[in-house]
């Protein structure tokens, strides 16, 4: 058969861009597995509604693909999740101009691409497989069956380009259309229907049933989508077991059950090795978990498959150094740094790795180094990061100096809210009624111009500080000022400080009001956030240590870095020393954003709580050397849990 040469033409800016990218990313002589994406197939017949099989063509290949073990498939579900970012095409557009950013951005090796033509009662169908670094053609192969038999023609593609595949999820030609129509179609409606119509033609067929649910749940229907996820594994084992492992994951993430997704993921992975995305999954949830063993292996796993992934590097290096192994963390990082030399963030990851470990020093140069490497990386942070290294070991005048370095290079980047930082710092450095002071004056100059919202913030961080000097009526007062201002982006902020300024009250009174200000469940993450830090407030430390343990077990998105120190400290206060000391060993690494509202409440508290634990050891020195650092930065003014008085006596 004949077909025209599918020349690709110039190569767009962007495919240079990622070719590029990929390019520095690789070492020659270093063995890949080739990852290969499948691209959606030109019509060449003409006719319009047969459009719909070129999606066809390439969604079978790449699911048939799967069973190849020397293969890695870039599904085009991952494909397609990198439209947001370099815009959609129109549907029915070759996937080669269609696609080709998306594969490259997914880091594929190798690309299909090809076209077919319906003649003489035949559909022949081309494929080209090409290398992705040299523009080669690889191979170009082709094959030839009755018009009609799209699942066909993509298995005889298939096995040319691998012996071992694995069979597409329905042989029903009515399904295989309904569904494919679906992932086509604009229109919700349209694609509801076409996904319907696949489930009626084949319910053992699983991908219409995912497909479905994400609709429903898209839509706020979480009752529906739940729905077609159990009428699916109703199915049993007609569905096959891999399938069958993706719908668990999905029944998972609607369950919200952080536990249930890791166990998900994880029988995933073992039914299907191959897939690097799956790993990195696995190993974003087992971290946020605090499951360090498990988020570092799955991370090595699909490091095994992507060698050179500089995310995942950085990744496992965190992983590492929470499970205890700074030399692993190290050795990861140290990979990340030599790929991309030019890097700031290797060298950032660094101090991280080292804060984490307790070693300030060595973290405070890595911080530096990443600082005079891009003076403007993550708006400086580097410096307020070494800054802190530093303020951990007590020496609240070094630190100042180096915070001062941040404060210079963030007035040259023009930030308006300079001052707001310097209040922040000031606080925890030791001078609480200067820092006050300096934040009263920051809010009163901005909350009647552009930066209304920061002084709506401002007053609630000063609210905060207020309760914890013991001024609950100051505090509810700024705390009220703090909601008059607030907007978007601040109007958490300003409720959580107008519920700590609340009265004391028992646990139970405290959840109710909880209830009552936050209600519902999109508003649980921040109902449990304020509900424990109003406990820790009034010193009710067992109903706090048990709604800290389940925020911190599930991975709490309004957790801020303190989390651990505050689950630490209510571990001590209820006699749960070695609890205690596991959540003591490594040090929060601040937001890159710089300090949060709710730092004041771990810094210096953090050495305190050292201090004690190192006293229930028996430890007297280390006690005291702990306890000397917490002194060194609570100033003159102390605070209503009564601990500067506790440690002095």
């Amino acid at each position: 058969m004949s077909f025209r040469k599918a020349g690709r033409g110039p190569t767009p800016p962007i495919l240079l861009f990622l070719l590029v990218l990929s390019g520095c990313s690789r070492q020659a002589n270093q063995p890949q597995a080739q990852r290969i994406a499948v691209l959606r197939f030109e019509n060449l017949s003409g006719d319009s509604s047969l459009s719909w099989q070129g999606r066809a063509l390439s969604e079978i290949i790449s699911t048939e693909l799967e069973g190849a073990g020397n293969l890695q498939v870039i599904s085009s579900s991952r494909l397609h999740a990198f439209d947001r970012a370099m815009g959609v095409r129109p549907i029915g557009s070759p996937g080669i101009s269609s696609e080709s950013s998306q594969a490259l951005a997914a880091g594929a090796t190798q690309m299909a691409y090809g076209q077919y033509v319906v003649r003489n009662g035949r559909l022949e169908a081309q494929l080209t497989l090409e290398d992705v670094l040299t523009n080669k053609t690889i191979k170009v192969i082709s094959a030839a069956v009755p018009t009609g038999d799209v699942l066909g023609a993509a298995t005889a593609l298939a096995r040319q380009i691998s012996p071992k595949l694995a069979p597409y999820g329905t042989r029903n030609s009515q399904a295989i259309a309904g569904y494919v129509r679906a992932l086509e179609a604009g229109d919700a409606t349209v694609m509801e229907l076409g996904l319907n119509v696949a489930i009626a033609a084949d319910p053992d067929f699983a991908p219409p049933y995912r497909l479905l649910a994400e609709m429903k749940l898209q839509r706020q229907d979480r009752a529906g989508a739940v729905s077609t996820v159990e009428q699916a594994l109703s199915r049993g084992n007609a569905i096959p077991e891999l399938e069958r492992a993706r719908l668990q994951l999905v029944a998972a993430e609607l369950s919200g059950t952080p536990e249930a997704r890791q166990n998900a993921l994880s029988k995933l992975t073992q039914l299907d090795s191959s897939d690097a995305a799956t790993w990195r999954t696995l190993g974003d949830t087992a971290l946020g978990r605090h499951d360090y063993r498990t988020a570092s292996q799955a991370y090595g796993k699909a490091l095994e498959l992507q060698p050179d992934d500089v995310a995942l590097l950085n990744s496992l290096g965190y992983a590492d150094a929470q499970a205890g192994d700074l030399d692993g963390a190290m050795k990861a990082l140290r990979r990340y740094e030599a790929l991309r030399p030019k890097e700031a963030n290797p060298l950032d990851s660094m101090g991280d790795v080292n804060l984490m470990d307790g070693r300030l020093a060595e973290a405070e140069d890595f911080y530096l180094q990443a600082a005079k490497k891009d003076p403007s990386f993550n708006n400086q942070s580097s410096l307020m990061k070494a800054a802190l290294a530093h303020l951990l070991t007590g020496n609240a005048s070094g630190a100042n100096r180096i915070f001062d370095r941040y404060l210079e290079a963030r007035t040259e980047a023009k930030d308006p809210i300079v001052d707001y930082r310097r209040a922040e710092w000031t606080w925890i450095s030791g001078h609480r009624k200067m820092a006050a002071q300096q934040m009263g004056a920051f809010a009163l100059k901005a909350e009647s111009g552009p930066l209304r919202e920061m002084a709506s913030r401002a007053y609630a961080e000063l609210a905060t500080w207020s309760i914890m000097l013991g001024d609950r009526e100051m505090a509810m007062r700024l705390a009220q000022k703090a909601i008059s201002l607030a907007g978007p982006s601040s109007a958490g902020n300003a409720l959580v400080a107008r519920f700590f300024a609340l009265p004391p009250a028992s646990s139970s009174e405290w959840t109710v009001r909880a209830e009552q200000q936050f209600p519902g469940p999109a508003q649980t993450a921040i109902r449990n956030f304020s509900l424990a830090y109003a406990l820790l407030i009034d010193k009710q430390f067992q109903p706090a240590q048990l709604l800290l343990k389940e925020m911190w077990d599930s991975g709490s998105p309004t957790a801020d870095e303190g989390m651990q120190v505050m689950l630490a400290w209510s571990y001590l206060e209820t006699g749960k020393t070695k609890e205690a000391a596991a959540l003591l060993r490594t040090n929060p690494i601040p937001s890159a954003a710089g300090l949060t509202p709710y730092s004041a409440f771990y810094i210096p508290r953090l050495l305190y709580l050292r201090g004690l634990l190192a006293e229930k050891e028996g430890r007297t020195d280390d006690a005291r050397g702990y306890y000397d650092k917490f002194l060194a930065l609570s100033g003159p003014d102390p605070l209503i849990w009564g601990e500067e008085k506790r440690v002095r006596q």
